[in-house]
């Protein structure tokens, strides 16, 4: 009964409380839109860094801008190490690769037959670098398929030919294989600011640069790895080696992203609660509107034996009504944006009920505390007064 005379008094002036319940509205689908990105922006986060394999300790200089000096006998100690199941040096340099006469800028990799398993290295078409392919130096490379699409339309073009630049003069490489990294999803969302990536053996880009040392060296650690691996990595290196050395766990960056990912969205939140403590005053105001408007019904009421309690609990439903409504509408179609937008950006959607209730019970909430004064308003209002101001 009390529901339907708050519906019947909503729709009594449909304009103004068409316009409060869109403020609502508004607020509650920034609030719950924000959680959706920052939880898909997460997961997928998350997923990269998975797939480059969160088990990996990158082994470099500790100072910026300066290559460490490693060497074979940096992964003789790496493979003594309790934990530390494989290592494999990695050497890069920013390079263009030249293809069909086309010619676009890449990051060439220095990497072993381990790159499979350390970086998370997956053959699409053909094969990667193999022991073989070290030992001899061979001129062989491993390209992404984007490079493969740009050039030929399509991403199988095992056996085709590419000149990478490399010590300021260009090389001919035949592509043995195309392939897909952890890094791939990651490429796809930043296109055009991660660079393609050229993989060739690392002995190979030891002989045309002239280098013996390596950049860095990643470690794939084992399944009895602790905590304190990268600490023992540290302390054992920096032991035998001159130039101090640090080791970074990618799951320790993977914690750091998420606790900022976390700030940011806290902090998008409460900007975006700012529309909803807003959007209450305008409740606030709509319901001291309907009680100066209806000051002539609220006296009739108390004459015939109306309690105040009943006058305060009527405003005050009308008062959740209108933001519950609002809420949820604004929730709703926050739903639909974040399912519509993660298909059409091929992301994963994960559904979580709670992320869409919360700005529905603030809302709520907020309806009923900016709902209390005009309540206590009507409820306190005397029905000689009323009666005599109509």
């Amino acid at each position: 009964m009390l529901f339907k005379k708050s519906t019947l008094n909503i729709f009594r002036a449909k304009t103004r409380s068409f316009l409060t319940m869109t403020g609502i509205a508004v607020g509650s689908f920034a609030v719950a839109l924000i959680s959706q990105i920052s939880a898909t922006g997460a997961d997928e986060v998350s997923g990269i860094l998975d797939n480059m394999g969160i088990n990996t300790v990158l082994v470099q200089s500790a100072q910026a801008g300066i290559n460490a000096q490693l060497g074979d006998e940096h992964i003789v100690k790496l493979g003594a190490i309790n934990g530390v199941e494989k290592a494999m040096p990695l050497m890069s340099a920013n390079s263009r690769v030249e293809i069909l006469h086309q010619s676009q800028p890449c990051l060439v990799w220095g990497v072993g037959a381990e790159a499979r398993e350390i970086i998370s290295l997956t053959a699409l078409h053909g094969r990667l670098i193999d022991s073989r392919d070290t030992a001899s130096g061979a001129m062989v490379c491993v390209i992404d398929e984007e490079i493969a699409r740009m050039a030929y339309g399509r991403s199988n073009i095992v056996g085709k030919h590419v000149e990478l630049l490399i010590d300021g003069a260009y090389r001919e490489f035949e592509v043995i294989g195309v392939a897909s990294s952890g890094l791939s999803a990651l490429q796809s969302a930043l296109s055009g600011i991660i660079p393609d990536f050229v993989y060739i053996p690392f002995t190979t880009m030891q002989n045309l640069t002239g280098r013996e040392s390596y950049d860095v060296i990643a470690t794939m650690l084992g399944e009895n790895a602790d905590e304190n691996v990268t600490t023992r990595i540290e302390d054992k290196l920096n032991n035998y080696s001159e130039q101090e050395l640090i080791a970074s766990n990618l799951l320790h960056q993977k914690n750091q992203l998420q606790n900022i990912m976390r700030t940011v969205t806290a902090a998008l939140s409460v900007i975006a609660g700012i529309s909803l403590l807003v959007a209450g005053l305008t409740v606030m105001t709509t319901m001291l509107v309907s009680v100066s408007e209806r000051t002539r019904e609220i006296g009739i009421k108390k004459s015939v034996g109306a309690h105040d309690f009943d006058i305060m609990r009527e405003f005050l439903s009308e008062s959740a009504l209108l933001t519950l409504l609002g809420s949820t509408a604004g929730s709703l179609l926050a739903l639909v944006a974040s399912a519509a937008g993660s298909y059409l950006l091929g992301l994963s959607f994960t559904f979580d009920l709670i992320r869409y209730l919360y700005p529905v019970m603030f809302s709520l909430l907020l309806g009923i505390i900016f709902g209390v004064y005009p309540a206590l308003k009507a409820a306190n209002m005397s029905p000689i007064d009323a009666l005599k101001n109509n």
